[in-house]
């Protein structure tokens, strides 16, 4: 064992499915100015507001998820690094949540107190995002320079086209593609369209046309979250064997009223029962475990839209959780890093 630790870190979740555990999380997260980018005063406005109902219409959702050894996307991540702590030969592995619990500094600063001198910090989102990847770099980066501990850290950069990826990605969802289905729908997370067009290093592209992502250079492509789950899908379908009108690709879980990436998800679920498609497969591939939103959002709330618009079945494949090949993929990628 040496002193080099591997350190997975996902977005996180409730302590419980009470009300104030809820509303404590909600908190912490909306209140993340990564995640809700408006000055702290109206961003403080705007969350209290949010905070009057959603916390109980959230505790419900969770509720109708959790399992016995609570959280789905804690207990699949702790799985993950059992699985990864086979694979990781340099040292210990350990998670860590950007909200709630096991919280992130906690975690940082036990490693330092352990003995622990370098630590690569793999944050779970295979799309690069300001909420999701750079909110996570920065928290770790402050409490290493505020409490001064003595670790040199390695960050593992958004993986969306690795080979290694796209081939777990494969492999996991292979039983569920060898069914009959008229359709696979890849659906993300979705983005304010805002947060895009501020990290645009031109000024001048996200947006500008409908096939603005198809035409992105590298410079744009490394920070643009829908570039990338687009090329993600595209290698996926490519992979599988996939052929054009055999998939598409939507994004999930908007809030607020400001303008989302399109096509929306819950949109593209009335299209295609419209359509005449009756057996749809939904994979989430901005998520590496699942959560509220795969396993509420899509396999509950998404499965009753669909069948109400005049579907028949959707499944919802599982994503990535512990599998063998996704932990492989994973410590390769971590090794590069």
């Amino acid at each position: 064992m040496t002193d080099h630790a591997l350190l997975l870190v996902n977005l996180g979740s409730p302590a419980s499915t009470s009300v104030p555990d809820v509303r404590r999380y909600l908190n912490q997260f909306l209140m993340d100015p990564y995640v809700i980018d408006l000055p702290w005063p109206v961003r403080r406005l705007l969350v209290s507001l949010i905070l009057v109902k959603r916390p109980e219409q959230s505790a419900h959702a969770y509720a109708s998820i959790w399992w016995d050894e609570g959280s789905p996307l804690v207990v699949l991540t702790r799985r993950l690094q059992a699985a990864m702590a086979a694979q990781w030969r340099h040292g210990p592995v350990e998670i860590a949540m950007r909200y709630g619990q096991p919280a992130l500094p906690d975690v940082l600063a036990r490693l330092a107190a352990d003995g622990v001198r370098k630590v690569t910090l793999a944050p779970l989102y295979p799309q690069f995002a300001d909420s999701t990847v750079t909110t996570v770099v920065e928290l770790a980066r402050q409490v290493i320079d505020e409490r001064k501990l003595a670790l040199e850290m390695r960050v593992l950069k958004p993986f969306y086209d690795q080979p290694e990826y796209i081939e777990a990605l494969v492999e996991s969802a292979r039983p569920h593609q060898q069914r009959d289905f008229d359709h696979l729908l890849m659906s993300f997370h979705g983005l304010p369209e805002r947060h895009l067009k501020k990290l645009d290093p031109t000024g001048a592209h996200c947006f500008q046309s409908p096939d603005c992502c198809a035409q992105a250079g590298p410079e744009v492509r490394a920070v643009c979250y829908r570039a990338q789950c687009l090329a993600t899908a595209r290698l996926f379908a490519e992979k599988m064997g996939l052929p054009d009108g055999k998939w598409s690709v939507s994004f999930q879980s908007r809030l607020g009223r400001a303008k989302w990436i399109e096509p929306y998800t819950e949109t593209r679920l009335d299209e295609l029962a419209k359509a005449g498609v009756k057996k749809l497969l939904v994979m989430c591939p901005a998520f590496v475990a699942d959560c509220i939103e795969t396993l509420e959002e899509i396999g509950d709330r998404g499965r009753e839209q669909f069948i109400e618009a005049g579907g028949e079945e959707l499944v919802l494949v599982p994503c990535l959780n512990d599998h063998p090949q996704w932990a492989q993929a994973l410590n390769g990628l971590c090794e590069k890093a």
